[in-house]
C-alpha cells in the first residue's frame, strides 16, 4: 500500500471554540490567573523531542509571558525535564522517548509568590521515519455553513463552532487503524495565537472522535505549506506522498512537488488543479489512495 500524509489545515479565528485543555486558576492576593498552553512535538524513538510551552498573565490588557517561573514535564507521574519560562513566557523542555505511540504529556507549573499551581497538556508524538503518515487539509474534515462564504486560499475561517463533514472521523479512523499515521495542520491566521490554536485544534479533534495525531500549527503565509513539506521530507520523513484537503492552494503544493493530491468533497469547475484527484465525499477516499 503506498505510504500516504494526509494535511489538515484550517484557519480558524480565535472564537471559534471556548475549550481548553489547559487549566486557568484565579486566586485572591496578588497571584495572576495564569495560562498554560503547549504545543505537540515529533520525533522517532531514541531520538530527542523538545516540547515548546507558554505560560501567559491572563490580565485585562491581555495576554503577558511570565517569565522566570519553573516548568516540569510530566510523564506517567513522574517530572522526567525541567525548564525555566523566559521574558515571553515560552521555556523549551527537552526528553528522549523510546517507545513509539502518541503519548500524552503534562507541563505543570508549581505554586508560587505570583501563579496558583497551572497545567497544560499535548502530544508527545513517537513514530519510526519508515510509518506511513497521514496528513489533511482541516477544511476536508469541517463542513460549510448552510449559507457558505468564499474560503480563504487555504482553510476555513468560522464565527461559530464548526461541525465535521459526514463519514470524515471514520473513514480516517479506517485509515489509520493498523497502517497510517495523522499529522493535522491549522494554519495561524495573521495576529492569531498558535498556542492557543494548537489547543483549540486538539480539543475539537478529540470531540468529534478523531484519531489522535500530531497537531501543527503553521505561520500565516500560502508558501508555509510547502516549505513545511520540505522540511520534513529533508528531516527523514519521506512517507509524505500524498495530501488530502479543500482548496487548489493546497493541493498545489503536493503537485508541485511532485506528490499526490486528493480533493474533497468535489469543488465547483474549474477549481481542481490538472492531475489532482477528486472524491465527491469521504466514504470514496480509499478509493482514490
Amino acid at each position: 500500500m503506498r505510504a500516504t500524509i494526509y494535511i489538515l489545515r484550517c484557519t480558524w479565528a480565535l472564537s471559534l471554540f471556548v475549550v481548553h485543555v489547559s487549566v486557568c486558576t484565579v486566586v485572591a492576593g496578588e497571584r495572576a490567573a495564569a495560562t498554560l498552553s503547549v504545543k505537540d512535538s515529533l520525533t522517532s524513538p531514541n531520538q530527542s523531542a523538545t516540547i515548546e510551552a507558554r505560560l501567559v498573565d491572563k490580565g485585562l490588557l491581555g495576554s503577558a509571558g511570565l517569565g522566570g517561573e519553573l516548568l516540569e514535564l510530566v510523564l506517567d507521574g513522574n517530572v522526567v525535564a525541567t525548564a525555566m519560562t523566559g521574558g515571553d513566557g515560552k521555556a523549551f523542555l527537552t526528553f528522549t522517548p523510546h517507545a513509539q505511540g502518541v503519548v500524552p504529556v503534562q507541563i505543570r507549573a508549581r505554586s508560587s509568590s505570583r501563579i496558583p499551581p497551572t497545567e497544560g497538556q499535548a502530544n508527545l508524538v513517537v513514530w519510526e521515519r519508515r510509518n506511513p503518515i497521514v496528513v489533511i487539509e482541516m477544511a476536508a474534515v469541517i463542513e460549510e455553513p448552510s449559507s457558505p462564504s468564499p474560503l480563504p486560499a487555504i482553510g476555513l475561517k468560522r464565527t461559530s463552532e464548526p461541525k465535521p463533514m459526514p463519514d470524515a472521523a471514520n473513514e480516517l479512523g479506517k485509515l489509520t487503524q493498523f497502517y497510517y499515521r495523522v499529522v493535522y495542520i491549522v494554519a495561524l491566521p495573521e495576529g492569531a495565537d498558535g498556542f492557543h490554536m494548537s489547543t483549540q485544534a486538539r480539543e475539537w479533534l478529540k470531540i468529534h472522535k478523531f484519531p489522535t495525531g500530531y497537531v501543527l500549527v503553521l505561520p500565516p503565509g500560502e508558501n508555509m505549506l510547502g516549505t513545511k513539506i520540505d522540511e520534513l521530507h529533508a528531516a527523514g520523513w519521506k512517507t509524505i506522498k500524498t495530501g488530502i484537503g479543500r482548496t487548489k492552494a493546497f493541493a498545489d503544493a503536493f503537485l508541485q512537488r511532485r506528490l499526490e493530491a486528493v480533493i474533497v468533497p468535489e469543488p465547483v469547475k474549474g477549481e481542481v488543479p490538472r492531475k489532482a484527484k477528486v472524491a465527491k465525499e469521504w466514504k470514496e477516499i480509499r478509493k482514490k489512495l
